[in-house]
Protein backbone atom coordinates (compact mmCIF):
# COMPACT_ATOMS: atom_id res chain seq x y z
CA UNK A 1 0.00 0.00 0.00
CA UNK A 2 1.22 3.68 -0.79
CA UNK A 3 -0.54 6.39 1.36
CA UNK A 4 -0.15 9.97 -0.09
CA UNK A 5 -0.23 12.49 2.33
CA UNK A 6 -1.52 15.55 1.70
CA UNK A 7 -0.35 19.02 2.80
CA UNK A 8 -1.89 20.97 3.70
CA UNK A 9 -4.47 19.45 6.08
CA UNK A 10 -5.56 19.46 9.63
CA UNK A 11 -5.18 22.43 12.00
CA UNK A 12 -5.99 25.91 10.71
CA UNK A 13 -5.07 28.99 12.22
CA UNK A 14 -8.40 29.51 13.82
CA UNK A 15 -8.42 26.40 15.50
CA UNK A 16 -4.51 26.58 16.77
CA UNK A 17 -6.12 30.25 18.00
CA UNK A 18 -8.99 28.73 19.82
CA UNK A 19 -7.25 25.79 21.22
CA UNK A 20 -4.50 27.38 22.65
CA UNK A 21 -7.51 30.20 23.97
CA UNK A 22 -8.75 27.16 25.96
CA UNK A 23 -5.54 25.65 26.70
CA UNK A 24 -4.44 28.75 28.58
CA UNK A 25 -7.41 30.02 30.20
CA UNK A 26 -8.27 26.19 31.94
CA UNK A 27 -4.49 26.80 33.02
CA UNK A 28 -4.46 30.84 34.53
CA UNK A 29 -8.42 30.20 35.56
CA UNK A 30 -8.62 26.96 36.34
CA UNK A 31 -11.23 24.40 36.18
CA UNK A 32 -14.06 23.85 35.36
CA UNK A 33 -13.84 26.60 32.07
CA UNK A 34 -17.23 26.74 30.42
CA UNK A 35 -17.23 26.54 26.86
CA UNK A 36 -19.95 27.91 25.14
CA UNK A 37 -20.64 25.09 21.76
CA UNK A 38 -17.90 22.92 21.02
CA UNK A 39 -14.26 24.85 20.98
CA UNK A 40 -14.04 23.12 17.59
CA UNK A 41 -16.25 20.72 15.66
CA UNK A 42 -13.98 17.47 16.48
CA UNK A 43 -15.27 15.00 19.05
CA UNK A 44 -11.54 14.41 20.14
CA UNK A 45 -10.66 17.69 20.85
CA UNK A 46 -13.63 17.84 22.74
CA UNK A 47 -12.95 14.94 24.51
CA UNK A 48 -9.39 15.72 25.22
CA UNK A 49 -10.73 19.35 26.87
CA UNK A 50 -13.36 17.76 29.22
CA UNK A 51 -11.04 15.23 30.75
CA UNK A 52 -9.28 18.69 31.24
CA UNK A 53 -11.77 20.47 32.88
CA UNK A 54 -13.61 22.39 30.30
CA UNK A 55 -17.46 22.08 30.05
CA UNK A 56 -19.32 22.04 26.75
CA UNK A 57 -22.84 23.79 27.01
CA UNK A 58 -25.39 24.52 24.82
CA UNK A 59 -26.91 27.43 26.38
CA UNK A 60 -25.92 30.30 28.63
CA UNK A 61 -28.36 29.75 31.39
CA UNK A 62 -26.12 26.02 31.80
CA UNK A 63 -23.16 28.11 33.32
CA UNK A 64 -23.28 29.37 37.10
CA UNK A 65 -23.28 33.39 37.54
CA UNK A 66 -19.87 34.71 37.82
CA UNK A 67 -18.02 32.10 36.06
CA UNK A 68 -15.53 32.02 32.90
CA UNK A 69 -16.77 31.35 29.55
CA UNK A 70 -14.90 30.45 26.33
CA UNK A 71 -16.90 31.40 23.44
CA UNK A 72 -15.82 28.92 20.45
CA UNK A 73 -14.17 29.42 16.98
CA UNK A 74 -17.64 29.38 15.39
CA UNK A 75 -18.89 32.96 17.19
CA UNK A 76 -21.95 33.79 18.78
CA UNK A 77 -24.59 36.21 18.45
CA UNK A 78 -24.81 39.94 20.41
CA UNK A 79 -28.29 37.87 21.90
CA UNK A 80 -25.51 35.57 23.55
CA UNK A 81 -22.71 38.41 24.60
CA UNK A 82 -26.09 40.26 26.50
CA UNK A 83 -26.69 37.17 28.24
CA UNK A 84 -23.30 36.36 29.22
CA UNK A 85 -23.13 39.97 30.43
CA UNK A 86 -26.45 39.86 32.34
CA UNK A 87 -25.16 36.12 34.18
CA UNK A 88 -22.12 38.26 35.23
CA UNK A 89 -19.73 35.85 33.21
CA UNK A 90 -16.05 36.10 32.53
CA UNK A 91 -16.26 36.01 28.81
CA UNK A 92 -13.53 35.53 26.86
CA UNK A 93 -13.79 35.12 23.10
CA UNK A 94 -12.03 32.58 20.55
CA UNK A 95 -13.75 33.76 17.34
CA UNK A 96 -11.84 32.99 14.37
CA UNK A 97 -11.19 36.17 12.67
CA UNK A 98 -12.57 35.15 9.38
CA UNK A 99 -15.84 34.44 10.98
CA UNK A 100 -15.83 37.99 12.64
CA UNK A 101 -15.33 38.99 9.22
CA UNK A 102 -18.46 37.71 8.09
CA UNK A 103 -20.09 39.52 11.07
CA UNK A 104 -18.66 42.84 10.39
CA UNK A 105 -20.23 42.51 6.86
CA UNK A 106 -23.65 41.34 8.29
CA UNK A 107 -23.66 44.53 10.61
CA UNK A 108 -22.59 47.24 7.66
CA UNK A 109 -24.81 45.84 5.28
CA UNK A 110 -27.89 46.07 7.83
CA UNK A 111 -26.87 49.41 8.70
CA UNK A 112 -26.96 50.50 4.81
CA UNK A 113 -30.58 49.30 4.69
CA UNK A 114 -29.43 45.82 2.64
CA UNK A 115 -31.08 42.42 2.42
CA UNK A 116 -28.34 40.04 3.26
CA UNK A 117 -28.29 36.67 1.39
CA UNK A 118 -26.52 33.84 3.70
CA UNK A 119 -25.18 31.11 1.43
CA UNK A 120 -24.24 28.30 4.24
CA UNK A 121 -26.23 25.53 6.68
CA UNK A 122 -29.16 26.00 8.72
CA UNK A 123 -28.04 24.88 12.06
CA UNK A 124 -24.50 25.44 12.07
CA UNK A 125 -23.36 27.16 15.09
CA UNK A 126 -21.12 29.97 12.67
CA UNK A 127 -24.68 30.37 10.77
CA UNK A 128 -26.66 31.04 13.89
CA UNK A 129 -23.86 33.29 15.10
CA UNK A 130 -23.75 35.69 12.13
CA UNK A 131 -27.54 35.62 11.35
CA UNK A 132 -27.84 37.21 14.99
CA UNK A 133 -26.09 40.45 14.29
CA UNK A 134 -29.10 41.45 11.71
CA UNK A 135 -32.19 38.83 11.79
CA UNK A 136 -34.28 41.25 10.47
CA UNK A 137 -31.91 41.12 7.49
CA UNK A 138 -30.75 37.89 6.80
CA UNK A 139 -32.01 35.18 4.60
CA UNK A 140 -30.73 32.11 4.43
CA UNK A 141 -30.15 29.84 1.40
CA UNK A 142 -28.76 26.46 1.20
CA UNK A 143 -28.48 25.72 -2.19
CA UNK A 144 -29.80 26.57 -6.00
CA UNK A 145 -33.06 25.54 -5.29
CA UNK A 146 -33.51 28.37 -2.76
CA UNK A 147 -32.20 30.76 -4.61
CA UNK A 148 -35.46 30.35 -6.53
CA UNK A 149 -37.60 30.69 -3.70
CA UNK A 150 -36.25 33.88 -2.24
CA UNK A 151 -38.11 37.04 -1.78
CA UNK A 152 -36.78 40.14 -2.16
CA UNK A 153 -38.21 43.32 -1.39
CA UNK A 154 -35.82 45.59 -2.97
CA UNK A 155 -32.97 43.50 -5.48
CA UNK A 156 -30.96 46.82 -5.69
CA UNK A 157 -29.88 47.20 -2.23
CA UNK A 158 -28.92 43.16 -2.28
CA UNK A 159 -25.86 41.80 -0.73
CA UNK A 160 -24.63 38.20 -0.56
CA UNK A 161 -22.36 36.71 2.68
CA UNK A 162 -21.22 32.97 2.65
CA UNK A 163 -20.31 30.82 5.45
CA UNK A 164 -16.52 30.16 6.00
CA UNK A 165 -16.66 26.32 5.65
CA UNK A 166 -18.21 25.70 2.43
CA UNK A 167 -17.37 23.76 -0.40
CA UNK A 168 -15.96 26.33 -3.03
CA UNK A 169 -17.39 24.45 -5.74
CA UNK A 170 -20.77 24.51 -4.19
CA UNK A 171 -20.46 28.14 -2.91
CA UNK A 172 -19.72 29.34 -6.68
CA UNK A 173 -22.65 27.30 -8.22
CA UNK A 174 -25.00 29.16 -5.79
CA UNK A 175 -23.11 32.54 -6.40
CA UNK A 176 -23.87 32.50 -10.17
CA UNK A 177 -27.46 31.66 -9.48
CA UNK A 178 -27.85 34.75 -7.16
CA UNK A 179 -26.21 36.85 -10.04
CA UNK A 180 -28.58 35.60 -12.81
CA UNK A 181 -31.35 36.65 -10.55
CA UNK A 182 -30.32 39.56 -9.03
CA UNK A 183 -27.49 40.99 -11.36
CA UNK A 184 -26.90 43.87 -9.22
CA UNK A 185 -26.27 41.98 -6.23
CA UNK A 186 -23.08 42.79 -4.11
CA UNK A 187 -20.65 40.76 -2.75
CA UNK A 188 -17.95 41.68 0.27
CA UNK A 189 -14.33 42.90 -1.40
CA UNK A 190 -12.84 39.63 -0.60
CA UNK A 191 -14.69 36.07 -0.64
CA UNK A 192 -15.62 34.80 2.85
CA UNK A 193 -14.67 30.88 2.59
CA UNK A 194 -11.54 30.11 5.11
CA UNK A 195 -8.16 30.21 3.04
CA UNK A 196 -7.54 27.04 4.89
CA UNK A 197 -11.05 25.52 4.07
CA UNK A 198 -9.52 26.34 -0.02
CA UNK A 199 -6.39 24.83 0.36
CA UNK A 200 -7.68 21.50 2.12
CA UNK A 201 -10.28 21.11 -0.79
CA UNK A 202 -7.69 22.01 -3.80
CA UNK A 203 -5.51 19.57 -2.34
CA UNK A 204 -8.04 16.85 -2.36
CA UNK A 205 -8.97 17.66 -6.03
CA UNK A 206 -5.39 17.66 -7.02
CA UNK A 207 -4.07 14.76 -5.41
CA UNK A 208 -7.16 12.16 -5.77
CA UNK A 209 -6.26 11.62 -9.03
CA UNK A 210 -3.58 9.75 -8.00
CA UNK A 211 -5.45 7.22 -4.99
CA UNK A 212 -8.00 4.76 -4.65
CA UNK A 213 -9.64 5.34 -1.72
CA UNK A 214 -9.53 8.73 0.57
CA UNK A 215 -9.46 8.89 4.44
CA UNK A 216 -10.95 12.24 5.32
CA UNK A 217 -9.77 12.87 9.30
CA UNK A 218 -12.47 14.76 11.31
CA UNK A 219 -15.54 14.76 12.86
CA UNK A 220 -19.08 14.05 11.26
CA UNK A 221 -20.23 17.49 12.76
CA UNK A 222 -17.66 19.15 10.78
CA UNK A 223 -18.90 20.96 7.87
CA UNK A 224 -15.38 21.50 6.02
CA UNK A 225 -14.52 17.72 7.25
CA UNK A 226 -18.01 16.88 5.46
CA UNK A 227 -16.88 19.05 2.10
CA UNK A 228 -13.73 17.13 1.81
CA UNK A 229 -15.29 13.86 1.70
CA UNK A 230 -17.82 14.98 -0.56
CA UNK A 231 -15.54 16.61 -2.78
CA UNK A 232 -13.33 12.77 -3.42
CA UNK A 233 -16.77 11.15 -3.34
CA UNK A 234 -17.40 13.81 -6.49
CA UNK A 235 -14.16 12.57 -8.21
CA UNK A 236 -15.45 8.99 -8.08
CA UNK A 237 -13.18 7.93 -5.02
CA UNK A 238 -14.22 5.22 -2.08
CA UNK A 239 -14.34 8.27 0.93
CA UNK A 240 -14.52 8.12 4.01
CA UNK A 241 -14.90 10.67 7.24
CA UNK A 242 -13.56 9.24 10.48
CA UNK A 243 -12.22 10.48 13.70
CA UNK A 244 -9.75 7.87 13.45
CA UNK A 245 -8.39 4.86 13.12
CA UNK A 246 -11.14 2.83 15.26
CA UNK A 247 -13.48 3.25 12.64
CA UNK A 248 -12.28 2.55 9.87
CA UNK A 249 -12.93 -1.10 8.32
CA UNK A 250 -9.62 -3.32 7.22
CA UNK A 251 -11.97 -5.06 4.41
CA UNK A 252 -12.29 -1.67 2.98
CA UNK A 253 -8.85 -1.48 2.16
CA UNK A 254 -6.15 -3.98 0.20
CA UNK A 255 -2.21 -3.69 -0.11
CA UNK A 256 -2.44 -2.96 -3.49
CA UNK A 257 -4.28 0.40 -2.83
CA UNK A 258 -2.68 4.28 -3.07
CA UNK A 259 -4.71 5.69 -0.04
CA UNK A 260 -4.67 9.55 -0.03
CA UNK A 261 -4.95 10.44 3.55
CA UNK A 262 -6.24 14.27 4.73
CA UNK A 263 -7.73 16.11 7.75
CA UNK A 264 -10.25 18.93 8.33
CA UNK A 265 -8.92 22.08 9.61
CA UNK A 266 -10.41 20.73 13.54
CA UNK A 267 -8.85 17.67 13.07
CA UNK A 268 -5.43 17.09 14.93
CA UNK A 269 -2.32 15.65 13.47
CA UNK A 270 -2.24 12.93 16.56
CA UNK A 271 -5.39 11.90 14.76
CA UNK A 272 -3.33 11.49 11.47
CA UNK A 273 -0.46 9.93 12.61
CA UNK A 274 -2.59 7.26 14.41
CA UNK A 275 -4.34 6.37 10.91
CA UNK A 276 -1.57 5.79 8.91
CA UNK A 277 0.36 4.00 11.98
CA UNK A 278 -2.46 1.96 11.72
CA UNK A 279 -2.74 1.84 7.63
CA UNK A 280 1.23 0.90 8.00
CA UNK A 281 0.62 -1.90 10.73
CA UNK A 282 -1.91 -3.82 8.65
CA UNK A 283 -0.92 -3.18 4.95
CA UNK A 284 2.69 -2.64 5.28
CA UNK A 285 1.75 0.85 3.72
CA UNK A 286 4.40 3.71 2.82
CA UNK A 287 4.10 7.58 3.15
CA UNK A 288 4.70 9.93 0.81
CA UNK A 289 4.02 13.50 1.51
CA UNK A 290 2.59 15.92 -1.47
CA UNK A 291 2.42 19.08 -0.55
CA UNK A 292 0.31 21.65 -2.88
CA UNK A 293 0.76 24.96 -1.06
CA UNK A 294 2.66 26.38 2.33
CA UNK A 295 0.84 28.00 5.15
CA UNK A 296 1.90 30.09 7.47
CA UNK A 297 -1.21 32.50 8.47
CA UNK A 298 -1.34 32.49 12.62
CA UNK A 299 -4.06 34.61 14.40
CA UNK A 300 -3.51 36.82 17.53
CA UNK A 301 -4.82 34.87 20.74
CA UNK A 302 -7.95 37.07 22.39
CA UNK A 303 -6.32 40.01 24.23
CA UNK A 304 -7.05 39.10 27.75
CA UNK A 305 -4.78 36.17 27.10
CA UNK A 306 -1.86 37.65 25.77
CA UNK A 307 -0.04 38.76 28.72
CA UNK A 308 -0.81 35.88 30.39
CA UNK A 309 1.06 33.49 27.46
CA UNK A 310 3.71 35.62 27.42
CA UNK A 311 4.86 35.15 31.40
CA UNK A 312 3.82 31.42 30.53
CA UNK A 313 6.80 31.15 27.53
CA UNK A 314 9.25 33.04 28.96
CA UNK A 315 8.93 31.02 32.83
Amino acid sequence: MKIILAAPRGFCAGVNMAIDSLDLTLQKFGAPVYVYHEIVHNQYVVQTFSEKGAVFVNEIDEIPEGSVVLFSAHGVSPAIREAARARNLNALDATCPLVTKVHLEAIKYAKAGYTIILIGHEGHDEVIGTMGEAPEAILLVEDEAGVAELNVADETKLAYLTQTTLSVDDANQIIAKLRERFPKIESPPKADICYATQNRQEAVRVLSDQADVVVVLGSQNSSNSQRLRELAADEHKKAFLVDGPQDLDPNEFSASQTVLITAGASAPESVVQATIDWLVQKFGATVELASIREESVQFPLPKPLRAFAAETRSS
